[in-house]
């Protein structure tokens, strides 16, 4: 059934042009997850929940963790709620709307995992906004860096004071051009 509901979410995006990782990205973004085995994500842009299904479906193997997902838009929400709970998974997620900096700013657990996927010229501010909740060593996960201009502060400051590394992937929709995905250790 999972798998079911991963290829029709897929399809989904694709035909109604609602942004998603596309499996390649998605990939690396579940081993990420499989490699840092957190107890928390939290993914900033939810969309419909494609990369949250590929999140979950990592967490229910490793048999821990949970993910909260925050989404600005209240009917993707809804719809990516609708998934998760097709998909078997809704008990692993805790999805909020709202303005990701903001949201963030609430949660008062110790984050392992932090996914950004929202407005790309926010990632600094809901880096910034969940910082005080980070854990020694936390991952971090941003896509779409290929748009460097928009994130110029948030990639000068993970690149300068973390380990990362920028991982390119070819756009399937756009052949030539490139996009990519900034893997960031956070330490303090």
């Amino acid at each position: 059934m999972f798998e079911q509901v991963l290829a029709e979410v897929e399809g989904q995006c694709r035909a109604e042009r609602v942004p998603m990782l596309g499996p390649d990205k998605a990939k690396l973004l579940a081993s990420c997850v499989e490699k840092a085995k957190p107890s928390l994500i939290v993914e900033c842009g939810t969309a419909i929940g494609y990369s949250g299904l590929w999140i979950l479906r990592v967490l229910k193997n490793l048999g821990s963790g949970r993910l909260i997902t925050v989404e600005i838009e209240k009917a993707n929400a809804e719809r990516a709620r609708a998934n998760f709970e097709s998909a078997g998974v809704a008990d692993l997620v805790d999805s909020r709307i709202g303005d990701a900096a903001e949201v963030l700013k609430t949660i008062q657990e110790p984050v392992d995992f932090l996914f950004l996927d929202n407005n790309k010229d926010g990632y600094y501010a809901c880096f910034r906004a969940i910082e005080s909740q980070l854990t020694n060593p936390a991952t971090i996960v941003a896509d779409n860096v290929g748009r460097a201009d928009q994130m110029a502060d948030y990639l000068e400051h993970v690149r300068t004071n973390y380990d990362s590394e920028t991982h390119w992937f070819e756009s399937r929709r756009r052949p030539g051009r490139r996009d990519g995905m900034e893997v960031s250790i956070y330490r303090y």
